[in-house]
């Protein structure tokens, strides 16, 4: 995933970039375009994979495709700033995952992001000071605090009506009012939910082509563990489910609202979508 080449005739330095969850930290970009204005950089981007908080490990995928897109956001801002960058999904281990990458790319200097002390486990392992004394490299340390972000982000949590108007609407609506940054995740109806991919990258067609930034994957098909899940991966300040009627939903049968609000402790909206009801009266189906 590499940029266009900077114009300067000076060599750019390269910088090795290491985060996780805060990898799209707004004090992380913001250190990145500070070292590129005193002269010109390229970047590698490395993501350590952090392993999933409920589940089974038959959802890695799932695991790695949250990695996946918190990069790519991270990459694509970088590129948007000129900044030529790459980027890679590394061992969990962040230590090992420096080490991995020096040897495979080598750099000249590196900077760390985390989250601040206590909450960072990066931090209680004491990486940072591991990192210079192994490297012997300049290493700027960036602490993140993803609750001060300018951006409200939301998870968006969809299956079936992931492409409903009243979905679709909603997030319309709310990105017109403040910056919003959504991840939707899709949990499939099943083993043999073959469309999954293709109703979740329909949407988000849609949803960029109105200017919306949003990204997503498909996830595990149990809702509630998704959720929890991907709150283990994105930061999310609100979470938007969307669900077919009552006299349809498996979801609400089951009382999935009232279960996220209990254990996320965060505000949760209901928008209630039928996309075969909201479908033209000659698409309609029988």
């Amino acid at each position: 995933m590499e940029a266009s080449p900077t114009t300067s005739t000076q060599d750019p330095a390269h910088v090795l970039v290491v985060a996780n969850e805060t990898v799209g930290g707004q004090k992380l970009i913001d250190a990145i375009a500070e070292r590129a204005a005193r002269g010109p950089i390229r970047a590698t981007v490395v993501c350590p994979q952090n392993t999933p908080r409920r589940g089974f490990v038959i959802y890695d995928d799932s695991v790695r495709s949250a990695a996946r897109v918190r990069l790519e956001l991270t990459l694509q801002r970088l590129h948007e700033m000129g900044i030529e960058a790459r980027g890679e999904l590394m061992d969990p281990d962040p230590f090992m995952a420096v080490q991995d990458a020096l040897r495979e790319w080598g750099a000249d200097e590196i900077i760390i992001s985390t989250y601040m002390y206590p909450r960072s486990g990066v931090l209680r392992r004491d990486l940072v000071e591991r990192i210079e004394k192994w490297s012997r490299l300049p290493v700027e340390h960036v602490v993140v605090d993803l609750r001060h972000e300018p951006v409200r982000n939301v998870l968006v949590v969809a299956s079936q009506t992931v492409g409903g108007r009243n979905l679709i609407e909603t997030l319309e609506r709310r990105s017109t009012s403040s910056p919003h940054r959504f991840t939707v995740i899709l949990p499939p109806t099943g083993p043999d939910d073959d469309t999954a991919q293709e109703r979740l990258d329909a949407t988000i067609a849609e949803l960029r082509q109105a200017g919306l930034e949003v990204s997503g994957y498909v996830a595990e098909p149990d809702p509630f563990n998704s959720i929890l899940n991907a709150l283990g991966h994105h930061p999310a300040d609100e979470i938007v489910i969307s669900t077919l009627p009552t006299s349809k939903s498996r979801w609400l049968r089951s009382d999935l609202i009232d279960k996220v609000r209990k254990a996320t402790a965060r505000p949760v909206e209901h928008v209630v979508s039928d996309p075969v009801a909201e479908r033209q009266p000659d698409q309609a189906v029988a």
